[in-house]
């Protein structure tokens, strides 16, 4: 082990070989995290990694809508200068989240302003293509192809490698193998405490299907669901001028993969630009339908005993109710994290990581448990004071319609780059009271 100290980087810590396992967008950041205090880091993905941005079979969610929050590109930006041109110039759209997007918030239209949140509508193909090749450039970060990793190798409390066919060592592993993560199972195995885990089930079930046609001059069009109308619904524009359009359904409901049943869906929706596009535009292939039980969250941060050398991030870690759109800026948010615990040296480096991530965690958490426990048919621990601030949220979500200075707060909080506290401020309590009053 030996100690560098390169131009522009703090010191950091030299050791020789790192493992991730899994190739998808959180474990392509922990790569590129890990890049710089690693001699080789080796990414071992399942499938074979395409050359081109198209869909493969490890991401179940890759058919479905995709947003980078304002956050998400910061952090991107950060890891990867010049990404946000790299999107632009593979045809992204994007725009700012409050004036070039309409939001409807239990049933009210969000007044438009310039929030000064841009955000990027994309195929999860292209923006995970887009931060492959990055990574694929770094020198000494290396991809297996078909690679099954089948159990963990550890001695005196350390990980020191990983099976995949055949043992492969390693100073660090991180898993990024998403909800499907065995991280728990191999712990038992190893004689190690396993994380308890905390759900939020909403049954939410979304599909998605991509159209040729145009948008009103709109980035996208979003109607969110909300007690006792557990229906949502987007549609925002992509690449090569496609719309996508997404329908939700919560806590038994469905929505059609047909034309006409998906249309009827849509009209019941209170954001007409939705239909509209079903009613107009040229489908572009088939729906898929994608299912999500709960929202889960391990808490490793509270286990006495930690497998040194093991770190898990991403949807194997903590995974949010994808209507929320917080999948891709958790992993930028857990690989700036993992950069700077690795760059401080390898002392109770796994434990450290939990730790600090937990704040991390708890922020988005709150976010989506926020919104799944309005509805009184999820269950799961409510305060008196919680009870309070849903009420008070309520209002806000009415009062946005009037006072775009509202709209624009909530939507810091939900581009990640405010935090929910800001909601609650004497200001904001303020301008809800005056909308109360119009």
């Amino acid at each position: 082990m030996r100690v560098n100290e390169s131009a522009g980087r703090p010191l950091c810590v030299i050791v020789s070989n790192a493992i991730v396992i899994g190739g998808s967008v959180a474990g392509l950041l922990a790569a590129r995290a890990l890049s710089t205090s690693f001699q080789r880091v080796t990414v071992l993905e399942r499938d074979e990694l395409p050359e081109r941005p198209v869909a493969r079979r490890g991401v179940p969610q890759g058919r479905h809508v995709h947003a980078l929050t304002a956050r998400g590109g910061i952090g991107l930006e950060k890891l990867f200068p010049g990404f946000l041109d790299e999107l632009t110039a593979a045809g992204v759209p994007h725009g700012d989240a409050q004036n070039d997007e309409e939001w409807y918030l239990d049933g009210h239209k969000m007044a438009r302003a310039s929030a000064g949140l841009p955000v990027y509508f994309m195929t999860r193909p292209v923006i995970e293509h887009v931060i492959r090749q990055r990574v694929r450039a770094l020198p000494n970060v290396t991809f297996v192809s078909g690679a099954d990793v089948t159990g963990l190798i550890a001695q005196d409390g350390r990980i020191t490698g990983v099976r995949a066919g055949e043992v492969l060592p390693a100073d660090l592993v991180v898993d990024a193998t998403g909800r499907g993560s065995r991280a728990p199972h191999w712990l038992g195995e190893l004689g190690y405490p396993v994380p308890d885990e905390t759900t939020l089930r909403t049954d939410t079930v979304y599909v998605t299907r991509l159209f040729k046609g145009r948008l009103d001059g709109l980035m996208a069009a979003l109607a969110a669901s909300y007690p006792g109308h557990h229906r949502a619904g987007t549609a925002i524009r992509q690449e090569n001028d496609q719309i996508a359009v997404m329908l939700v359904g919560l806590l038994g409901e469905e929505p059609p993969t047909d034309d006409e049943g998906m249309l009827a869906y849509a009209s019941t929706l209170p954001a007409p630009q939705i239909a509209e596009v079903l009613r107009t535009a040229e489908p572009l292939g088939d729906a898929a339908k994608m299912r999500y039980p709960a929202s889960s969250r391990k808490h490793f941060e509270k286990l006495d005993r930690h497998l040194e050398g093991l770190i898990v991030v991403g949807d194997a870690l903590c995974s949010l109710n994808p209507i929320y759109g917080q999948g891709q800026t958790m992993a930028v948010l857990e690989a700036e994290l993992l950069e700077s615990v690795v760059e401080a040296g390898p002392e109770r480096l796994t434990e450290r990581f939990y730790r600090a991530n937990a704040d991390v965690l708890d922020d988005a958490w709150r976010l989506v448990a926020g919104g799944d426990l309005r509805f009184p048919e999820v269950e799961g621990e409510r305060s008196p004071r919680d009870v309070e601030a849903g009420k008070y949220l309520t209002r806000y979500r009415a009062a946005a319609a009037v006072d775009p200075v509202l709209g624009g707060a909530f939507l810091r909080v939900s581009n990640m780059v405010a935090p929910i506290a800001s909601l609650f401020a004497p200001e904001m309590q303020e301008r809800v009271r005056a909308a109360d009053r119009q």
